[in-house]
């Protein structure tokens, strides 16, 4: 098994972990009813963001922390979310790519996923 080492990686990565979101009535829901994804538009992006935070590539200027408060506005984003979110990511990398850039994506996600609870908390005391 490879590490991530381009964006075709990233690609397969993020193909692979949306099948199993949209695949999961815990969570599809956000993405299918709130958020209402089109699907072929938003990989790219998601690659783009990964690919700068793991390979160091550039290119995403989008604000991840508002992007995601602005959903928690329309259905509440539970703690609940986050971990079925982070499993479902972790088990994508896992199955496909092992190395130092695999481990790093992960860590990467559970921090964001991390500052993001903490944002949202921070926003519903405010």
């Amino acid at each position: 098994m490879n590490d991530i080492q381009n964006q075709d990686d990233l690609y397969q990565l993020v193909d692979e972990f949306y099948k199993r979101l949209l695949n999961d009535n815990a969570i599809s829901y956000i993405f299918t009813d709130v958020v209402r994804i089109k699907i072929e538009e938003h990989l790219p992006i998601l690659v783009t963001f990964w690919s700068q935070a793991i390979l160091g590539t550039g290119g995403y200027t989008n604000n991840l922390t508002q992007i995601h408060l602005e959903v928690n506005r329309k259905e509440h984003l539970t703690p609940e979310l986050f971990k079925i979110w982070l499993n479902h990511f972790e088990s994508s990398v896992n199955e496909l790519f092992c190395g130092s850039n695999a481990e790093k994506i992960k860590t990467n996600a559970l921090n964001i996923a991390t500052v993001l609870q903490i944002k949202i908390a921070q926003e519903k005391r405010n």
